[in-house]
């Protein structure tokens, strides 16, 4: 379980204030409006940003302390992050040895993980030679093969047409079944997860306000609620 307590960052001109609680196995989509503080709860649990207070574990590890390289996650942006000048099955393979110097167990596991993604035969393929679908695959691909426990989406296919974006959050909801993963992704379009995740969480203004099944938080006098405390932030 991902168990997050009153961990509090600062800067100048913004704040924020997290506490939640994600069950491992679980599929969390994370909504809210742009500027509310979704990137950096990410990032925090990544561990690119340090907050200056509270506690934050992951199966009842204390990750505060650790690195990015060292925690149990593995993080998607939205841009991809690909290097163009290396192949699908190296870029991945960076997940694994930076040296990209694969043994052969570990070169048939990026080709498990490209068909699992869809895109078996594509290894020698560069980002170039890609759709922006196809290149969002091999980052996903890239940090399933890792083997981190905790996959942090931050809104990954927000630049996608509809129906290639709920391809792409069927194709995570598939991948997390197969493998024992948590999933938290940050999504703009929450309808296409509404009937796949497990758990929403709506953050605003650096604050977690909300946390429940899709339906609870997307429907209802909860919605209602939520709706009040983003105009009252």
């Amino acid at each position: 379980m991902l168990v997050i307590e009153n961990c509090r960052l600062t800067w100048p001109d913004f704040s924020a204030n997290y506490t939640m609680r994600v069950k491992s196995g679980t599929l969390c989509a994370i909504i809210g409006p742009s500027g509310g503080g979704k990137t950096t709860l990410l990032h925090m649990i990544a561990g690119f940003e340090k907050p200056e207070s509270g506690t934050l574990t992951f199966n009842g590890q204390n990750i505060l302390p650790l690195e990015p390289a060292k925690r149990p996650a593995a993080i998607v942006f939205q841009d991809h992050n690909l290097f163009p000048h290396l192949n699908a099955t190296q870029n991945i393979a960076l997940s694994i040895r930076p040296s990209l110097r694969i043994s052969d167990d570990e070169r048939s596991s990026i080709e498990e993980v490209l068909e699992a993604v869809g895109l078996k035969g594509f290894g020698e393929r560069k980002p170039g030679e890609m759709s922006g679908g196809q290149r969002q695959r091999v980052a996903l691909a890239r940090a399933l093969v890792s083997g981190r426990p905790l996959i942090l989406l931050d809104e990954p296919f927000s630049s996608l047409d509809p129906g290639l974006r709920r391809d792409m959050v069927q194709l995570v909801d598939d991948m997390r079944r197969r493998r024992p993963v948590t999933i938290l992704m940050t999504i703009h379009t929450p309808e296409d997860a509404a009937d796949l995740a497990d758990q929403m969480v709506f953050v605003a203004d650096g604050r977690v306000i909300a946390s429940d099944v899709p339906a609870a938080i997307l429907g209802g006098s909860l919605a209602q609620k939520i709706a009040a405390a983003v105009s009252n932030t």
